[in-house]
């Protein structure tokens, strides 16, 4: 059985991290963490980089800083991809915040930017862009109408640890990012972990408070905050994988070339490859989607879905439920995962291919 992801042989190099950590008899807030935060921050390109306990919890800080800090209250607005992990669109409604679900283009599967300006109101505060599947989702139109408006520009950079836009990566592009380093991401640890990038001071320190119980100081409470803290485990290994991030990334592309220059099969559609993408998922779009699933699946490959029901359809936001967005609903229902990461050899790739050019009917199955 060809796995979706092999974690086993992808972790295997960095168990020495984990046993530093053991053998330093510090768990939390200690050196690891500190070392972490400072070399992923010289990485993205920001002044400031604050762990926290998952990429949920880095989104959800910075808004609430934000709100924290004066520049957003109750009830303001958030543009936001429809087309997107319910992380992006929980930490908003956490927050009392509301979200405004723009449109993605069919072609990139990234939000549309030619949608986003006529969405704007006198409530609207930031624009929160998904560097969704490792593709860069940042335009100049996009930094051009949040300079027009004054809105913030907040990325989502779970999926796109190490992506570029021009010589700058993703993370570094507005005024705050939220990364998750969940273990199935480019940049994953062994358990939950988060951070929050930024070159806005206020911004930091606010955030490292909230998520130390609202305490700058010991015994001393600020704020209502939160517990939500990068452990020095997490930390240990996040750092070792850093120095192979880069590597890493590349192998995710040269198996994405592979797709790409070699699936030609008339039911499948590979979403462009313009622009800076690190292949956290490779997803491509069929009408057949389940009866392809369950065609690799016969034949020993295992794929994932991302995402099966979309934000808006979830029962969680009923009242949204009624909501028309066909372009989002299209991808939800069309789109599968191939295999894709960088402990994956080219032979497997190749056997990929092959298979679903050699795909039909569902007789096959």
């Amino acid at each position: 059985m060809m796995k979706y992801l092999d974690l086993k042989r992808i972790n295997e190099p960095y168990e020495h991290a984990a046993d530093e950590v053991l053998r330093s008899g510090w768990y939390l807030r200690g050196e690891a963490t500190r070392r972490f935060e400072q070399n992923y921050a010289k990485y993205i390109g920001t002044k400031y980089c604050i762990g926290c306990g998952n990429g949920l919890d880095a989104l959800t800080l910075i808004l609430r800083a934000y709100k924290e800090m004066g520049v957003m209250k109750d009830g303001d607005e958030i543009i936001v991809p429809a087309n997107t992990y319910i992380a992006s669109i929980l930490a908003i409604t956490e927050n009392r915040l509301v979200p405004v679900l723009i449109e993605p283009d069919i072609h990139t599967l990234q939000i549309d930017d030619e949608l986003i300006e006529q969405a704007i109101t006198a409530r609207t505060r930031a624009i929160m862009i998904v560097h969704l599947y490792g593709r860069c989702a940042y335009t100049e139109r996009i930094g051009d109408i949040c300079h027009r408006h004054g809105l913030k520009l907040i990325e989502d950079n779970a999926q796109a640890h190490g992506c570029k836009y021009k010589e700058m990566r993703t993370g570094s592009l507005g005024d705050a990012a939220g990364h998750s380093f969940y273990p199935t991401k480019n940049l994953g640890a062994l358990g939950d972990a988060g951070a929050v990038t930024t070159d806005d001071e206020e911004l930091a320190k606010m955030i490292r408070a909230i998520a130390n119980y609202g305490s700058e100081r010991r015994y001393v409470f600020d704020y209502i905050g939160r517990n939500s803290r990068m452990d020095e485990l997490q930390a240990a290994i996040l750092d070792a994988k850093l120095h192979d991030l880069d590597a890493m990334n590349e192998r995710r592309k040269a198996i994405a070339a592979i797709y790409i220059n070699n699936v030609r099969h008339p039911d499948i559609i590979i979403p462009q490859s313009d622009g800076d993408n690190v292949y956290h998922i490779f997803p491509i779009l069929t009408a057949r989607r389940d009866e392809l699933r369950q065609y690799l699946l016969a034949h020993d490959v295992e794929t994932e879905i991302h995402y099966p029901i979309p934000p808006h359809q979830q029962k969680c936001y009923s009242q949204w439920n009624a909501l028309s967005l066909p372009v989002t609903e299209r991808i939800h229902r069309e789109e599968l995962s191939l295999p894709c990461h960088p402990a994956m050899k080219q032979e497997e790739a190749d056997h990929v291919v092959s298979l679903l050019n050699q795909f039909t009917a569902s007789k096959e199955l």
